[in-house]
């Protein structure tokens, strides 16, 4: 008796490396080797090969899906006989604490500005709707920040929602991790981008993740691409430890620093509340909130040992 085989359907195509690679085609790499370094997180290995490889030819994909949503403006525009205001191609970038999402925006952000036409790209993320940390703490949400309920997402909603709109400008908070708080008065205005990359947590949850704040309109729905920057627990976990390390003996040593009390820790002692801070916080943030946002993405970046992207899956 024959045994019948079901092939595991999936809405990706699925690339590794090797094939990722090849579709760079014949971009040429705008950025050099110290402008690389500079883009790179604390803790991350980028280099000149990962952006060639890597981001090159998922900027080239970019570049085709802009370049189409302005001619389909431009044909709306025609057909209803209008000028309408600049519209934002809008790209959003999520994935676990640790994981690197911050360095993807960046190295897109330079890149993506480097294209024939130099487009202007803003670069905003989430973390400056955090409610600031006295709202947190009246509300006993300190140890929840980055969970759904410590976000302002009416605001961020709003924010959004207006970029689309073709609104002239639009005002952003800024969140300083020095402080770990809101920038009192430190607000950014976003005046008319074409392309925005917002970097967060939450740039890909919906209404299901925030129960005790119910909305009809998300984030998401704004957002032309996604990106999810994905890798094992494992590897998040050690990154997280790793990062955490390096700030001890760096900017944890600024007096101003929120987690000053950090630096004059011993090595065993901070690795155990660097452990602690990780299974309490981060992974269960990660597994409730974040990691079931990762198959709405319009693309999933999969990191192993170094940061380095092993697979692509893009959706069809």
């Amino acid at each position: 008796m024959s045994k019948t085989h079901s092939l595991v359907k999936t809405p990706y195509l699925q690339f590794n490396r090797a094939q990722w690679a090849a579709l760079r085609n014949t971009v040429p790499m705008t950025l050099t080797e110290d402008e690389i370094a500079q883009l790179k997180g604390i803790n991350e290995d980028l280099s000149l090969d990962e952006v060639a490889k890597i981001y090159l030819p998922l900027s080239r994909l970019l570049n085709f899906y802009i370049s189409s949503s302005v001619r389909r403006q431009t044909v709306l525009e025609q057909f209803l006989g209008t000028n309408e205001q600049k519209v934002p191609y809008i790209i959003s970038i999520a994935g676990s604490v640790a994981v690197g999402k911050s360095t993807t925006a960046r190295v897109l952000q330079a890149l993506l500005s480097r294209w024939p036409g130099h487009r202007k790209v803003e670069l905003i993320t989430t973390d400056g709707f955090l409610h600031p940390n006295a709202v947190l703490k009246e509300r006993g949400l300190m140890k929840k920040k980055g969970f759904p309920e410590s976000y302002d997402i009416h605001r961020l909603v709003d924010f959004v929602s207006a970029l689309k709109s073709g609104a002239a400008q639009v005002i952003a908070p800024v969140y300083s991790h020095l402080i770990y708080d809101v920038v009192p008065d430190g607000d950014k205005l976003v005046q008319q981008p074409d392309i925005l990359i917002l970097e967060g947590l939450n740039v890909l949850q919906s209404g299901m993740d925030y129960p005790h704040d119910p909305h009809r309109v998300f984030v998401s729905d704004f957002v032309d691409f996604s990106i999810y920057v994905d890798a094992s627990e494992q590897l998040l976990e050690s990154w997280y430890i790793n990062r955490f390390l390096k700030l001890r003996q760096g900017a944890f040593t600024n007096p101003d620093s929120y987690f000053h009390h950090y630096a004059q820790l011993p090595q065993d002692e901070a690795v155990k509340i660097a452990t602690q801070l990780w299974k309490e916080i981060n992974w269960l943030n990660l597994q409730e909130n974040i990691l079931p946002t990762r198959e709405r993405a319009s693309l999933i970046m999969t990191k192993s040992a170094n940061h380095a992207v092993e697979n692509v899956q893009l959706r069809k």
